[in-house]
């Protein structure tokens, strides 16, 4: 069976969760299949990819039309696949054309949906509408969606009631556990400024509305004065946010001593030793339809903070590995906590007495390592995605 992926990421470019998602699926799927990777970027020097750059008459476009045109390219060579499988909407439509072109079966992998990032206009400006349409058409032609959580599962179903639901099945996301483990190098932490012997917190995410950071940053002014902050955070989406959160981060580093803000992409080792030495990794997004940072955290044998949205109550289990922080959100596509002041407040809480009880957190980063070893591995998910396309072509 030959299975063409079609991804924007893709090693060495990879920035988010879904470049992770990719890189880890195609290597499980390897063993049992002929897969080939179609990327965006320029050439890959790795059997069975392709790299693909946006048309140089292009470059200067909106982002979402040049990708638009990559998309087609990409299409025109996934000719003989027996199954196409896209992700995100910058490689939906690769798939779709080539399902239309080629009369391939299409598979898309759902790692966020365009309706509920309307903030994304920000960054795209008209490119958001032509991403919308490039996602929405390729949704309705597809063979089969798969959800990373049943919480996403039910986010498609919302934004595009047409699906047929049989058509939308659910696949988590993993990690690969001897890649992420605990790693106790103090002098890596130290080395990053951060003191390994101090009460810590930290998040890792980009800088975009989605992930929540300036509501966490205003719940920070609540914790204990002794609390160390580390802040993993960069790549931001626009100007805006990455404004709005720079003036945050200043006023908390005038008021309290120990919030460390590392802006760099670091190396796994010196992101899984930070993660190690803290106590609470928190993950306050407003949209999360999976989040591979909370696997990540709890591979490394830590307790984790999250808001109770998208999948994130399916990966940290309340009470066992972490703390759930409702959150009550408006419908309109934003996500936006209808009382963010009580959010805050809430989230501050909860971080304030998981971090006051440090045998309590080191209970659930133990759970929290044993979940991800016995649920989330990428052999069990490479399989599951395996057997999905044979049940496809069985139809």
């Amino acid at each position: 069976m030959r299975v063409d992926v079609i991804t924007r990421e893709y090693p060495p470019h990879v920035y988010g969760g879904a470049g992770v998602h990719v890189t880890e699926l195609v290597r499980a799927m390897r063993t049992d299949a002929d897969v080939r990777v179609r990327c965006f970027g320029e050439p890959v020097e790795e059997p069975g990819t392709t790299g693909y750059e946006v048309p140089v008459d292009l470059a200067k476009a909106n982002a979402a039309l040049g990708f638009l045109a990559g998309d087609l390219r990409i299409a025109n060579d996934t000719e003989g696949a027996d199954v196409v499988h896209s992700h995100t909407w910058y490689a939906n439509q690769a798939g779709n054309i080539a399902k239309l072109l080629h009369g391939i079966p299409h598979v898309i992998s759902a790692h966020s949906l365009e309706p509920l990032r309307p903030w994304k206009a920000e960054q795209l400006g008209g490119g958001y509408r032509l991403s919308s349409w490039m996602e929405r058409d390729a949704y309705a032609n597809a063979d089969r969606i798969i959800a990373v959580s049943n919480g996403m599962r039910a986010d498609i179903l919302r934004s595009y009631p047409q699906l047929d639901p049989e058509k939308v099945v659910t696949i988590y996301n993993g990690i690969d556990t001897e890649q992420w483990q605990p790693v106790h190098d103090e002098a890596v932490v130290r080395e990053l400024g951060v003191d390994p012997d101090a009460p810590t917190l930290i998040f890792v995410g980009r800088i975009t509305r989605q992930k929540g950071l300036p509501y966490l940053l205003r719940a920070i002014r609540e914790l204990p004065a002794e609390v160390q902050v580390v802040l993993c955070a960069g790549a931001p989406d626009t100007p805006d946010i990455e404004r709005e959160v720079r003036d945050l981060v200043g006023e908390l580093q005038t008021e309290r001593t120990g919030v460390h803000w590392i802006e760099e992409h670091l190396p796994r080792p010196k992101l899984q030793a930070l993660l190690t030495s803290a106590d609470v990794f928190v993950c306050p997004s407003i949209y999360e339809p999976l989040g591979i940072v909370n696997l990540e955290a709890m591979a490394c044998g830590t307790a984790v903070v999250g808001s109770g949205t998208g999948g994130i109550p399916e990966v940290v289990q309340h009470g066992v590995t972490g703390t759930i922080v409702p959150i009550d959100q408006e419908q309109d596509g934003t996500g936006t906590p209808k009382d963010a002041e009580k959010y805050v407040a809430d989230l501050a809480a909860a971080l304030t007495e998981l971090l006051g009880n440090p045998e309590l957190a080191k209970q659930y980063g133990e759970a929290g390592r044993e979940r991800v070893e016995r649920e989330f591995t990428w052999t069990q998910i490479g399989a599951q995605t395996l057997e999905l396309y044979r049940s496809i072509l069985a139809d």
